[in-house]
Parts: C-alpha cells; sequence; structure tokens
C-alpha cells in the first residue's frame, strides 16, 4: 500500500501536517478556494524560479490570506529592502481581493528537501549532464547532510535514448510503508531536447516518535492521628521500661555464665 500512494498524502494527519488550512460552508465555495489556492502557488512559483522555492502553505480565516513561502533561497524572494515581497504580497491581494500577510521561510538544508533535490537533478539533465553522475551526486550530498536513506527515480528519454526507461539510484532505507517515518517527496521535470524526463525523490529523515510525559505519582495517604490518654501513656512506659530492665538482666546472666565456665 505505501508503494502506490503519495508518501505525504498517506501520512497526513499522523506525522505530516496539511499544506492549506481553511474552512469551507459550501461546496461552491471549497471550489473557488481550492482554485484560488492553486492560482497563489501558481503566481508564487512562476514568479520566483531561480529562488528554490519547495512549497507554499496557505491559511485563511475569515479576513486575512497567510501565505508562507519556504525558500532555499529568501534574499531572492525579499529582494533589496523587501521591494520583491511587497509587489508579491500586493498582486496576491488583488487576485485574493483580501488582505494578505506574507511570510519567508529559510530551509536551512536544501539538500534534505526532496523537491529541491529532485529539481536539481532536473536542471543538471537540462544542462546535458549524465543523468547517472547527476542522481549518484544528489544521492551522495543528502546522506551527508544527515538522511538515513534516499531514492531518486529518473523516467524518460534517458542520454538521448530512442526508448524511454526508468533508472533508479538508492543508498540507505526508505520504509514507505512505516508511518511514523518522515520521508519528503518531491517531483520535478526536466524539459529537454529529446522530451521531459520525470525525477522523483524520497528522502527518509528518520522516525517521529510521540513522547508522552509521565508524572511522578503522588502517594494520596494521609497521616493517621493517634490520642492517648495519660494513663495509655503511663502504662505504655512501664511496659518499655520493664522490657529495658529484661533485656539488662538477660546479658548480665550470660556474661556470668561466660566467666563461670573454666
Amino acid at each position: 500500500m505505501g508503494q502506490k500512494t503519495h508518501p505525504v498524502g498517506f501520512r497526513l494527519g499522523v506525522v505530516k501536517d496539511w499544506q492549506a488550512k481553511w474552512f469551507a460552508s459550501r461546496p461552491s465555495v471549497y471550489r473557488g478556494l481550492v482554485l484560488e489556492d492553486m492560482e497563489i502557488r501558481k503566481s508564487v512559483l512562476s514568479g520566483y524560479e531561480d529562488a528554490g522555492i519547495s512549497r507554499v502553505d496557505i491559511e485563511r480565516d475569515s479576513n486575512d490570506v497567510v501565505v508562507t513561502v519556504h525558500t532555499a533561497r529568501p534574499g531572492i524572494v525579499i529582494g533589496r529592502g523587501g521591494t520583491r515581497v511587497e509587489e508579491l504580497r500586493k498582486s496576491l491581494e488583488a487576485m485574493t481581493k483580501r488582505r494578505v500577510r506574507l511570510n519567508v521561510q529559510e530551509i536551512r538544508q536544501p539538500e534534505l528537501d526532496a523537491f529541491l533535490v529532485a529539481r536539481s537533478v532536473a536542471d543538471q539533465l537540462e544542462r546535458r549532464i549524465a543523468f547517472r553522475r547527476a542522481m549518484r551526486q544528489a544521492v551522495g550530498r543528502t546522506m551527508q547532510a544527515g538522511a538515513q536513506g534516499v531514492k531518486i527515480i529518473a523516467s524518460g528519454r534517458l542520454g538521448g535514448a530512442e526508448i524511454a526507461r526508468t533508472e533508479k539510484v538508492r543508498e540507505g532505507r526508505v520504509p514507505l510503508h512505516t508511518l511514523r517515518a518522515d520521508i519528503d517527496y518531491g517531483v520535478a521535470e526536466a524539459a529537454t531536447d529529446f522530451g521531459r524526463i520525470g525525477v522523483k525523490s524520497w528522502i527518509y529523515k528518520g522516525d517521529i516518535l510521540e513522547t508522552v510525559s509521565r508524572e511522578p505519582e503522588v502517594e494520596d495517604m494521609q497521616p493517621i492521628e493517634v490520642t492517648l490518654k495519660v494513663d495509655e501513656l503511663e502504662a505504655e512506659e512501664a511496659v518499655e521500661a520493664q522490657a529495658g530492665r529484661e533485656s539488662t538482666d538477660d546479658v548480665a546472666t550470660e556474661e556470668g555464665e561466660v566467666q563461670a565456665s573454666p
């Protein structure tokens, strides 16, 4: 089952979160918001092709639209003095007819982002670099960055061959059936002179385990109060004194017997 489904969609609600967070009261409103999300993502990706944008998250409330752009090169998106990001915000406001808040999130390790890895391999294929070399170098960089497993598949007229085929490079382990596995997935296309070449990448970053914090159990024991009368206290003291005298006599008797013995 894990082999035939989208690795991110398969884990939604388990270890992955949605890229669009909003609620629609009617089906017609839902259709309009879905198309609007597609237009927002298309506008952002087409305007910043060289910025290394991995994904665009969209959140909506009653009045605002929050757009978060995850990019490996935030300086290109922001621009000099924030001019480019302001232009993008105004264009999105004109598109959505709502107030837009734009956030730029930096991707600190592009080698661990599946879409950026696939896009890097596709760009090398467009520059006529050998596909095996590009795929192996991408796998090596990803494993050096700290991934536990990576798999890259390229399909199409590789090397200008007449018949399309599929090539795969894999290193480490990529458990697609394990729901707690943190697996990133990305798809990119290379527009070569021989046609389109599709590149898919899977990156396994480890397992996400729930941490259950257990508080120390507090013993629910109440102190027991015992009230003794004066007569009972005197009787207990007399018993303790008698026991003390008997133990002293026993010790003295044992000492005498030891001295009497030859």
